[in-house]
C-alpha cells in the first residue's frame, strides 16, 4: 500500500494487518482511557487526538508506521503533559476493520455457495489475529446477488441473505475469540 503526500500513514499491527489511520477512533480511544482514569469529558482530548494527526501527518516519508509506536507516542504525550494516570488504561485496539463480502464471494464464484461460507469462516478466523474489537462487513447485497447468479433481487436471494446472517451470528457466538468482536454486516 502506498500513502500518499499530506495523508496518513497506514498503521501496522503485529501480524502484519495494515489499517487506515482513523482520527476518530484515535479519539474515541483517548477518551475511553480519561474516563478510566476518572477523567470525564476530558477537555485536552480533542488537542492531543489532533497533536498525534498532525505528528502522523509530517511522517509522510514513512508510508507505514508500526501500531506499537503510535500506542508509545500517545503514552508519551501524556506523560509529557502530566497525565501518566491516564497512561494504564490507555491500550487501544485495532482500528475497525472492512471486510467485502462481495470479494469473498468473487473469490468462491457465482453459484459457489459453501466456498464463500469456507472463505468467510476463514476470514472471520483471521480477524483475531489482528486484534480488532471492531468489524465492518460490508456489501452483503451485491454479494448475495453475485452468489446467486442473480440481476434482480429475488426470494432466494432473501433466503440466502438470511443464511449469511445466521452464519455470521453462529460463528461469532460459538468462537470465544470471536465474541469479543463488535459486527455490523451491511
Amino acid at each position: 500500500m502506498v500513502a500518499f503526500k499530506e495523508e496518513f500513514p497506514y498503521l501496522r499491527c503485529d501480524s502484519g494487518q495494515l489499517f487506515e489511520f482513523n482520527q476518530q477512533w484515535l479519539h474515541t480511544a483517548i477518551k475511553r482511557a480519561a474516563e478510566a482514569a476518572g477523567y470525564p469529558s476530558w477537555w485536552l482530548t480533542d488537542h492531543i487526538t489532533e497533536s498525534i494527526a498532525f505528528y502522523l501527518r509530517l511522517r509522510n516519508d514513512e508510508p507505514v508506521v508500526p501500531f506499537d509506536q503510535l500506542s508509545q507516542t500517545v503514552r508519551y504525550v501524556l506523560k509529557v503533559i502530566g497525565y501518566k494516570e491516564i497512561i494504564p488504561h490507555f491500550s487501544p485496539t485495532p482500528p475497525p476493520i472492512s471486510l467485502s463480502l462481495v470479494e469473498i464471494a468473487e473469490a468462491a464464484g457465482a453459484g459457489y455457495e459453501l466456498a464463500f461460507f469456507d472463505g468467510l469462516e476463514k476470514r472471520m478466523h483471521a480477524l483475531v489475529l489482528t486484534g480488532t474489537d471492531s468489524v465492518h462487513l460490508c456489501g452483503l447485497q451485491a454479494c448475495v446477488k453475485h452468489l446467486r447468479g442473480a440481476k434482480t433481487w429475488t426470494r432466494a436471494c432473501d433466503t440466502l441473505r438470511e443464511e449469511v446472517i445466521c452464519f455470521i451470528r453462529e460463528k461469532l457466538a460459538a468462537d470465544s475469540a470471536l465474541q469479543q468482536i463488535r459486527c455490523s454486516v451491511r
